[in-house]
């Protein structure tokens, strides 16, 4: 992979790893953590369905933002191993139009 291309996805995937450990402490998740806080709800809230719901709903949210801080700490450690833009699955160099679209990526489009 071109090294430019390479240093400037890293900036990129260093600036949205911030984003979400941001978004994670905004859900009062623990980023380094499988911890959430409680959500503040009324101790006389009548509805527990809608508590609950906004509850699960919440939670949703925290497991997405986790999924893309897991991607993005893995993209950062194949970089860091010499192994960014290499398809986990068949060792293929991944084409650097994927890797600019997806800097996640782990997989080639074949294995994807």
């Amino acid at each position: 992979m071109n090294p430019e291309l390479q240093t400037r996805l890293r900036k990129e995937l260093e600036t949205d790893r911030e984003s979400v450990v941001e978004e994670l402490r905004g859900y009062g998740a623990d980023p380094d953590s499988e911890r959430v806080a409680k959500p503040d709800v009324d101790s006389g809230f009548a509805d527990s369905a809608q508590a609950s719901a906004e509850r699960a709903a919440l939670l949703g949210l925290v497991e997405s933002a986790r999924e893309r801080l897991a991607s993005i700490d893995a993209a950062l450690a194949a970089m860091d191993a010499g192994t960014y833009g290499i398809c986990e699955v068949c060792g293929v160099e991944i084409p650097e139009a994927r890797m600019e679209a997806r800097p996640m990526s782990v997989r080639c489009i074949e294995h994807a």
